[in-house]
């Protein structure tokens, strides 16, 4: 296993072992099967376990299994505050006792602040005096390092980014994602921060090793011997930016095969050659996209606060993965959860974002047609909902 530093010197194992999707039985966690995983990806260099207070039974799982063989110390836990059911610091106390219980452990080392799309989520917590509550918490040892996962676009992951003296953060991240949420903007500039970038989604849950079949035949055909996987994983690493990279393992061929590559890929690695099979790769997936939007945001800030490459992503997205694949409910969480939330439907067509295209897209006429697909009736009300219990 090959290790990269977080802010203060102590070494993260490249490869994160995400705990979100162990394998169930029904409703339960398979306690078996995840423990000889869990225990194998110790054995093997993997130091930094990600889980969260919202994962039912998942921190329950992760404690049981480092305290029942006694490997509590080799790792770092990774979990997370529900921000956005906490309504008091009373509520924020209770969650954060009953995770330490959960865990069988009386500190964390790397805590989270889980899903912030605004910074007013931010703002709330700070209005609870949630500084404070770290500080006592980082004073008393119980709490190591503190950060935040996010949703949502770049400019308003910079301005949580630099609004808290934040000890690392976590990111959606991959290279059909490269533009989009935090994106690579976001990487560096946390990077240029020194703050240490943890990264989730890196294959998309999966999408990026389901390849097109001229994709796979690209891929077996570069020379290069990496599977659709590796690709991305490898992509990741090539970058000094990214600290660790999360891997939802749920098999034992999974957990050795993430192993390999990580103990084998460097920052700084890739070749033009790999570059371009990327890139290659990238395209022949968005051939079924709907919008030739590159997200270079030129268009962007939109005066009614349309957030338009967002859009746009998430509207090619829906063809390229399918109506089925989650992407509407993506949509909804990313872009619906900000507290000015930036929908197509607030368009008002004045043609601004249109002058300064490169690529010529009729953006108001394709704004129209991505709310309609991104925001059924259904979606809408839903959406509507959401809203009003979270402002609450």
């Amino acid at each position: 296993m090959k290790y990269r530093k977080d802010r203060y010197g102590n070494e993260i194992s490249q490869l994160g072992y995400g705990c979100m999707r162990f394998t169930r039985k029904g409703t339960q966690i398979d306690h078996e099967k995840a423990e000889k995983e869990v225990l194998y990806a110790i054995e093997h260099g993997i130091n930094y376990f990600d889980t969260a207070y919202a994962y039912p039974g998942n921190e329950e799982c992760l404690g049981r299994i480092l305290a029942e063989n006694n490997v509590r110390d080799k790792v770092n836990i990774a979990t997370k505050l529900p921000q956005y059911l906490m309504k008091s610091m009373k509520a924020i106390d209770k969650t954060f006792a009953e995770e330490l219980s959960r865990l069988r452990t009386d500190h964390i080392d790397y805590y989270l602040m889980h899903m912030f799309t605004d910074y007013s989520e931010w703002e709330r917590l700070k209005s609870y005096g949630i500084e404070e509550w770290i500080a006592n918490h980082k004073a008393d040892g119980s709490i190591r390092q503190i950060g935040f996962s996010y949703h949502g676009d770049t400019d308003m992951f910079l301005k949580i980014l630099n609004a808290y003296d934040w000890d690392f953060c976590q990111v959606q991240y991959n290279y059909l994602d490269e533009n989009s949420q935090a994106g690579r903007r976001g990487v560096e500039a946390a990077a240029e921060k020194g703050i240490p970038v943890i990264i989730m989604e890196p294959l998309r849950g999966g999408k990026l090793v389901n390849l097109p079949v001229r994709a796979r035949r690209e891929l077996r055909e570069s020379g290069t011997g990496y599977s659709a996987a590796e690709l991305g994983l490898r992509w990741l690493w090539d970058q000094e930016g990214v600290t660790c990279v999360l891997s939802g393992m749920n098999s034992l061929e999974m957990v050795e095969e993430n192993i390999r590559i990580a103990s084998d890929a460097d920052p700084g690695a890739f070749t033009e050659k790999e570059f371009a099979l990327v890139e290659s790769v990238r395209n022949i997936i968005k051939e079924k996209e709907k919008v030739g939007c590159t997200g270079c945001r030129y268009c962007m800030p939109c005066p009614c606060g349309v957030d338009i490459p967002g859009t746009f992503h998430y509207y090619n997205l829906m063809y390229i993965e399918g109506k089925k694949t989650g992407v509407r409910f993506e949509y909804a969480r990313n872009v619906g959860m900000q507290k000015d939330a930036g929908f197509a439907s607030k368009c008002i067509g004045c043609g601004k974002c249109e002058q300064h295209c490169p690529q010529h897209i009729r953006i108001r006429e394709m704004l129209k047609k991505a709310d309609r697909d991104l925001r059924p009736l259904t979606y809408r009300v839903g959406i509507g909902i959401a809203r009003k219990l979270m402002s609450r």
